[in-house]
């Protein structure tokens, strides 16, 4: 009787003893993991550089302004011009020549949006523009500003906003015009209504909902330019 109970627990505890884990004790060993070190390339940190480092001084900062690209070597011939040039066109790039010019005076000459800076056209030349402008398919426009012509900043100094941008439409844009004397009508209207307004003609393109073109046609008597 006592044999058979101790049989029966030995066989009750061995089930439990069988299930026992061991406590995680950590990897054994990181032979499997492969360990990278990054390499040093920082020449300035070699001990055994002997301070062989050196920058070259490209240009001397005064009294030697340069410009653009190769602006520090002397100044290339015909032949060289020409060799760069080709470069150019191989790459298929579109040449374009540029110089530097005054175009106005900013002081005491404010202008006004495209073609401002020319002397003031005349009523052929406006025809002109307005034909350009609805052969574009734009709508024309006629605005006319009793202060100020030009942008200015008065209300604030956030950058990108300025005043004079908007002007006060004479009427309603000239929906399905195709005369520039239709046009050039409304700005004579405009101009005995309000002698002493700023006139632009703007065109807006009603598809991609944009302004496209705008220019100054006409500016009152008492405007100098100041």
């Amino acid at each position: 009787m006592a044999y058979s109970m101790l049989s029966s627990a030995a066989v009750v505890t061995s089930p439990a003893q069988a299930t026992m884990v061991a406590p995680f004790t950590g990897l054994k060993s990181s032979s499997a993991f492969p360990v990278t070190r990054k390499a040093n390339n920082d020449i300035t940190s070699i001990v055994s550089n002997g301070g062989r480092v050196s920058c070259m001084q490209v240009w001397p900062p005064i009294g030697k302004k340069k410009f653009e690209t190769l602006s520090y070597l002397p100044d290339l011939t015909e032949v060289e011009l020409g060799k760069e040039v080709d470069y150019l066109l191989r790459n298929k790039w579109i040449p374009c020549v540029e110089f530097e010019l005054e175009v106005w005076p900013p002081i005491g000459k404010k202008k006004f949006e495209t073609l401002s800076y020319l002397p003031d056209l005349t009523e052929v030349e406006l025809g002109k523009e307005v034909d350009y402008l609805l052969r574009n398919k734009w709508i024309p426009c006629v605005e006319f500003e009793l202060e100020h012509g030009f942008v200015y900043r008065e209300h604030g100094s956030t950058p990108g906003y300025y005043d004079g941008r908007y002007w006060t439409m004479w009427k309603l844009p000239l929906f399905g015009c195709t005369d520039s004397a239709q046009v050039l009508k409304e700005v004579q209207e405009c101009k005995t209504e309000y002698p002493n307004a700023f006139i632009r003609i703007i065109g807006f393109d009603n598809n991609r909902q944009v302004q496209c073109i705008s220019f100054i046609a006409y500016k009152p008597p008492s405007f100098t330019g100041a």
